[in-house]
């Protein structure tokens, strides 16, 4: 067993148990995987703000390999970069909840993908500058269905709705297309 660090953007959390979170993340040499984060539900915890939805921090990990059977364990947090622009704007807030939900999934588990963790790291970057929110989004879900070799939709994308062609590929309905609206209006 060994301590590691690495940086990583958060894509997702979910509850587990009374005071635990499980991460998906996704790292520029690691690609997208899962973290468990105990006791972060607990208002004294100290990793709580670093492991927030969009940020991209350097993460301690205790466990033997990433890639093992089991979870790595979060030992420490450090927010570099909170996009604090995204999360003053409702409409930034729903498209960075889309590019997320995108990332996570279609991209592989336990796969290295810098190309992927470049383009969403950029892309979250431009949204916080960018006004054309919409523009930004387009551009991610060209380059990254490019990127992860997805050429043909890719293509598809000049004719159909870039969700579509995204929930054909990965065989379920986006669940943030719903909530985008009602942030953007």
């Amino acid at each position: 067993m060994r301590n590691h660090k690495i940086e990583a953007i958060i894509l997702k959390r979910r509850n587990l148990g009374d005071a635990d979170k499980i991460l998906t993340v996704l790292s520029k040499n690691n690609g997208k995987f899962q973290v468990k984060a105990p006791g972060v539900r607990k208002i004294t915890s100290r990793r709580s703000p670093h492991v927030e939805l969009l940020n991209f921090s350097e993460l301690t990990l205790y466990s033997a390999r990433i890639s093992s059977n089991f979870l790595p364990t979060l030992t420490g947090a450090h927010t570099i970069e909170d996009f604090s622009n995204i999360k003053d704007d409702l409409g930034k807030i729903g498209y960075a909840y889309y590019i997320c939900e995108l990332t996570n999934g279609l991209c592989a588990e336990g796969q290295e993908n810098k190309e992927a963790f470049s383009l969403l790291k950029s892309t979250l970057y431009e949204l916080c500058r960018n006004f054309d929110s919409k523009k930004v989004v387009r551009y991610f879900e060209r380059e990254l269905l490019g990127s992860l070799g997805f050429w043909r939709e890719v293509n598809l994308l000049k004719t159909y709705d870039g969700r579509e062609v995204i929930e054909r590929i990965i065989e379920r309905k986006l669940k943030t297309t719903k909530v985008i609206p009602l942030f953007t209006s």
